[in-house]
């Protein structure tokens, strides 16, 4: 069933819809139930780099470094900015860079996803792509990289974000329609 893309009574418009959080927040697997549910395109900007390089984007961060793979990100979400009624799953870093924090709040509402750090970590060990789609970010090991990298990344979250909703109990349909529910309270 598609839901009514409406927001308090209003239709939504041609606005984008950003899902940030860090890494296995249910960004992509949650997007395109939404992106279903609404009748909207679904994207994922990590894919999108990952098929414009041909490369992994871990191979991508060993063959060039991380500035490297953060202006791939730059050129994808500024492009994605300039399309209309998507779902766009983000990379966990996308808030790194003010120009794509500017970005996405300029064409869209932006959620933030989140989880407590042990769900992280037992999702990104669960989860078969995290070898060649997430590269390690420091050389701590998982739990310490974990709750590192969200100390430092969740002001950025914070302040990019216009809503956010906590995904540890991972009920798709009911987060699709909690996110719903939000957007609409907030219009």
């Amino acid at each position: 069933m598609i839901e009514s893309d409406t927001v308090g009574g209003e239709p939504m418009g041609d606005s984008n819809i950003y899902l940030i959080g860090y890494r296995c927040t249910g960004k992509t697997s949650l997007g395109k139930a939404l992106a279903k549910k609404l009748g909207r395109a679904f994207l994922d900007t990590d894919d999108r780099i990952v098929a414009e390089e041909g490369v992994s984007i871990t191979e991508m961060v060993r063959r060039h470094g991380w500035p490297y793979f953060r202006n791939k990100e730059r050129v994808v979400v500024g492009r994605v900015a300039d399309m209309d009624y998507r779902v766009v799953a983000t990379g966990g870093g996308v808030v790194l860079d003010h120009i794509n924090t500017a970005a996405m709040k300029a064409s869209g509402r932006v959620i933030w996803l989140q989880a407590q750090p042990e769900t992280i970590v037992k999702r990104i060990r669960a989860d078969r792509r995290s070898g060649d789609h997430r590269p390690a970010l420091t050389g701590n090991d998982l739990e310490t990289e974990v709750l590192r990298t969200l100390d430092e990344r969740r002001a950025l979250y914070a302040a990019a974000m216009d809503l956010t909703i906590h995904t540890d109990v991972f009920n798709i349909r009911q987060l699709c329609d909690e996110i719903i529910k939000l957007m609409r309270k907030r219009a």
